[in-house]
C-alpha cells in the first residue's frame, strides 16, 4: 500500500510537533505561579518526608506539575497533527472530537488521547455523551457513524458496547488503521532522531531559572529569617479557612 503521507512530510510534521511541544512547556514554566501550584499540594506529606530544603520542595512541585501536564500537551501538540495529516483527516468543530475521517459510507469522528491511562470513568462518560450529541446532528448524512476513542500508545482494543457507542484503539493497531502502514508507530519514534536532544538544553536552562525563581519566592513566603521552613505558615496558606463563618452557615442550615 502506498503511504498516505510521504516520508519527508512526516519528518517535517514530527519536527514541527516537537518544536510546538517544547514551546508550550517553556511557556507554561514562564507563566507558572508558585502560590497556585502550592495550594494543590500536601504540606503534611513534605513534612513527613523530612524535607527541610526549600529548593527540594520547589523541584518536587515543578516536577509534579510538568509531569501531569506533559501528556496533554504532547497529545495536542504532537500526536494530533501527525494523526490528522497522516490519515487525511479533517479538523472537526464538534465538541470532544479532534478530527474526522470520512468515506463514502462511513463517518469516523476521532478523539485522540496520548495513552489509555489518563482516561477515567467520568471522562469516558463525557466522551460518550459528546459522540452521541454529534450523532444526533448527523442523522441526515446517511452514513455509518463509527466514533473512535484512540490512544497514540498502548494496547487497549475495545469494540463499541451497549454502554458506550465508541470503539477504542491503541498503539500500532490505531496507527495502522488510519495510515495503512503497520510500521507507522515505529517510524514516529525513529524520525525524532536527535531533535529532542537539541531542545532539551534550552528546556534545562529555563527549568533552572524557574527553580531559582520559585525557591527565592518560597523562602520569602514560607521560611523563617534563619532559613528554616515555617511549616505552620505553609499549612495555613494551603488549608486555613473562615471557621466562624462556616459554622454559622451550618447552624442556619440546621434550622431551615
Amino acid at each position: 500500500m502506498t503511504p498516505k503521507i510521504p516520508s519527508e512530510q512526516l519528518e517535517n510534521l514530527i519536527a514541527a510537533g516537537l518544536e510546538e511541544f517544547y514551546r508550550r512547556r517553556l511557556a507554561m514554566l514562564e507563566k507558572l505561579q508558585l502560590k497556585k501550584v502550592m495550594r494543590r499540594k500536601n504540606p503534611y506529606l513534605f513534612r513527613a518526608l523530612g524535607i527541610e530544603v526549600a529548593a527540594e520542595i520547589v523541584q518536587r512541585l515543578l516536577q509534579d506539575f510538568v509531569s501531569a501536564s506533559d501528556e496533554t500537551i504532547f497529545g495536542d501538540a504532537f500526536f494530533e497533527p501527525i494523526a490528522r495529516e497522516a490519515s487525511g483527516g479533517k479538523v472537526s468543530d464538534a465538541r470532544g472530537v479532534d478530527f474526522v475521517l470520512e468515506k463514502p459510507k462511513r463517518y469516523t469522528p476521532v478523539a485522540l488521547k496520548s495513552g489509555p491511562n489518563i482516561f477515567n470513568a467520568s471522562q469516558r462518560k463525557r466522551q460518550d455523551d459528546e459522540f452521541r450529541e454529534l450523532r444526533s446532528r448527523l442523522v441526515k448524512i446517511h452514513k455509518q457513524f463509527d466514533p473512535l476513542l484512540a490512544y497514540a500508545y498502548g494496547k487497549r482494543i475495545r469494540e463499541a458496547s451497549g454502554k458506550w457507542i465508541f470503539r477504542e484503539l491503541s498503539g500500532q493497531v490505531f496507527w495502522t488503521e488510519i495510515t495503512g502502514d503497520p510500521d507507522f508507530y515505529l517510524k514516529i519514534i525513529r524520525l525524532m532522531e536527535d531533535i529532542p536532544a537539541r531542545h532539551r538544553k534550552q528546556h534545562q536552562e529555563e527549568w533552572a531559572k524557574a527553580v531559582n525563581r520559585f525557591t527565592a519566592e518560597f523562602i520569602t513566603l514560607f521560611c523563617f529569617k534563619d532559613g528554616r521552613i515555617d511549616w505552620e505558615k505553609l499549612v495555613k496558606f494551603v488549608s486555613e479557612g473562615n471557621v466562624a463563618t462556616t459554622l454559622a452557615k451550618a447552624e442556619i442550615r440546621k434550622k431551615t
